[in-house]
């Protein structure tokens, strides 16, 4: 197997909301095929980060390289990143397929080949046979599902989560997790993910960059980090909580 090797590189990124500074001297890099989380609590940054990344807001200082080339300056749709929000933002009055195919429709190069790429992602997805239905007659964890298969037709260098799984219930989040680590591995795409939630970051993660305050305490594998947090912050946000978790989710399983 040939070693992973970076796809994006950020640099120094900065970012204040006035008196308050958000982000702080953020660096670190995204190995091309990997599953990165970014683990934080609510206030840290992560969301922030998300959002200078994929160009919905600019950073104060730094740069962010995409194979080598500088984007920094790129508008969201020449970045090669896709994203998949927290409400999935399907068109409510479009079927499944519609809305897997519909960004490809509007790209003169992908539209010959639209409908079929759209089927053939909705089987990788397990929602072949919901292609017809409309997004109100799906449950949550099936529209996340199309929203993600919507965001892999256009073929991205990188996808982005935001939260994706915080309103489903425990047994959805559970199979979705499996159903997208399947889909990453399947699809090699490289996705980095932004999470609040310990034991979800362990599941999915090849690494995991903790963060807070603006600041990344430790950026590593999942087994690394329990074996050697870099600092107490580590060790109470991350081991204590992700303690508490699996002990949560035991007594679900025994339920």
């Amino acid at each position: 197997m040939e070693p992973l090797k970076d796809l994006l590189r950020v640099e120094e990124v900065s970012k204040s909301f006035g008196e308050q500074k958000v982000l702080d001297n953020v660096s670190f890099t995204v190995q091309a095929g990997e599953f990165l989380s970014v683990l934080g609590p609510s206030g840290c940054g992560k969301t922030t980060l998300l959002r200078i990344l994929i160009g919905l807001l600019p950073a104060d200082s730094g740069r962010l390289l995409l194979r080598g080339q500088e984007i920094s300056q790129l508008p969201p749709d020449k970045r090669s990143m896709g994203i998949v929000f927290q409400n999935y933002a399907l068109f409510e009055n479009m079927t499944v397929l519609r809305n897997v195919e519909y960004a490809m429709r509007l790209r003169p190069e992908l539209r010959a080949g639209a409908r079929q790429r759209a089927l053939q992602l909705l089987e990788q997805v397990g929602l072949a046979e919901h292609a017809k239905k409309y997004p109100a007659q799906l449950s949550g964890g099936q529209m996340q599902r199309v929203a993600i298969a919507r965001t892999l037709a256009l073929s991205p260098a990188i996808i982005l989560f935001d939260e994706p799984m915080s309103a489903l219930d425990v047994a959805t989040r559970l199979a979705l997790r499996a159903e997208l680590k399947r889909i990453q591995q399947e699809s090699g795409t490289t996705m980095l993910y932004i999470t609040h939630d310990q034991e979800e970051a362990f599941a999915m993660s090849d690494r995991i960059m903790v963060m807070s305050a603006g600041q990344i305490h430790q950026l590593d594998t999942p087994q690394r980090l329990l074996d050697e947090p870099a600092d107490d912050y580590v060790r109470r946000f991350v081991l204590e909580n992700l303690q508490i978790k699996i002990n949560s989710l035991l007594k679900y399983a025994v339920k």
